[in-house]
């Protein structure tokens, strides 16, 4: 496992290559790609930037709009093979994205829709053998947003990734899995295939309905049990990045740059894994 470089770490103030360049100056193992702008800079230099700077890339954004009509979704699944090649060709066969635990849709109707979009979408992926990894949310105030609950634990989640392919499975934050009630016993029923990426992020000892999702803490500030956490990833071999999402961090902290954003970051990360025998 290594720890990669997330654009919230940032503030989302230090774009694509600058941001890997970054990453790479602060001894990061690895770094989160923006696809759109990398994409776009070509897969011959975006594979020799990262060579040159000795990162791994760990994961990159889905590129398709699954949240909207119909139309929009198939608009945009066109362009995903291309986007599929190249995440592969970088050497980043990982794509993540995330599903909202309320919407203003009955559960079994936009479980349906949902499914048949990511069986499309992982039909896709899986030409150019890349992984899609779905996220659960797990704070109250999000799952109490709209009118429906949708799915918001993680063994919902991985069941419902396991039904839309082989290569679906899931995107998992430690704080999200906090605040859904997982335990290690999940992250070694989900299994090593079924992991696509992690976030690290830690969470105070709050009542549920005090929790708010853009209060995040560091590693190591809060009541995540991350030696359960990262030593159940441990265990099942998972060998793929690591990457702080600290939200709310320059909200907490507002006189910290970038820099020193991505500095806090790895410094927590590194502390929990060696707190945890992983590092």
């Amino acid at each position: 496992m290594y720890v990669s470089l997330n654009g919230v770490m940032v503030s989302g103030k230090v774009p694509w290559p600058e941001f890997a360049r970054l990453a790479a100056r602060f001894g990061y193992g690895g770094v989160d790609v923006a696809l759109g702008p990398a994409f776009k800079e070509g897969l011959a230099e975006t594979r020799s930037l990262l060579e040159h700077l000795r990162l791994q890339p760990a994961v990159t954004d889905f590129p398709v709009n699954f949240r909207k009509d119909d139309a929009a979704f198939r608009t945009d699944l066109e362009k995903l093979a291309p986007a599929a090649q190249f995440a592969a060709g970088i050497g980043c066969p990982r794509m993540v994205t995330w599903i909202a635990p309320s919407s203003n849709t009955p559960k079994a109707e936009l479980r349906q829709i949902y499914k048949e979009r990511f069986q499309a979408a992982a039909s896709v992926l899986a030409r150019s053998h890349v992984r899609l990894g779905l996220e659960f949310i797990g704070p109250l105030h999000a799952r109490k947003s709209g009118p429906y609950e949708f799915i918001w634990r993680m063994d919902e989640m991985l069941d419902f990734a396991k039904e839309c392919g082989p290569n679906v499975g899931l995107l998992l934050d430690s704080w999200h899995w906090h605040h859904a009630g997982a335990k290690p016993s999940d992250i070694l029923a989900a299994g090593k295939d079924r992991i696509v990426h992690v976030h690290l992020a830690d969470a105070a000892d709050l009542p549920p309905e005090k929790v708010r999702d853009n209060e995040r803490l560091l590693p190591g500030e809060g009541v995540v049990d991350f030696t359960g956490f990262l030593q159940a990833l441990k265990k099942i071999g998972y060998q793929d990045g690591l990457s702080p999402e600290v939200i709310g961090l320059f909200g907490r902290l507002k006189d910290k740059t970038p820099e020193e954003g991505a500095k806090l970051g790895l410094a927590a990360a590194r502390a929990v894994m060696e707190k945890a025998g992983v590092a």
